[in-house]
């Protein structure tokens, strides 16, 4: 069964609306979780990088707002 597309704007919000900074969000999680760390959603992609976007689409990690 193959999987529609996601539209990528859902997940500009998680990263104040850059797509470099949710490029560079969705790679840093991605390697956190390619080093062991826990995924914060229930059912993980087996991928470590479609299981970063998931989080990032449910709303569990965004990029830290400027101060």
């Amino acid at each position: 069964m193959k999987r529609e597309p996601t539209p990528f704007v859902r997940f500009l919000d998680a990263s104040e609306g850059s797509v470099y900074k949710l490029t560079v969000l969705a790679a840093k999680r991605a390697l956190q979780l390619a080093d062991g760390d826990a995924s914060l959603i229930d059912k993980p992609s087996d991928k470590v990088l479609d299981a970063a976007l998931q989080e990032i689409g449910q709303g569990k990690i965004r990029v830290k707002p400027k101060v």
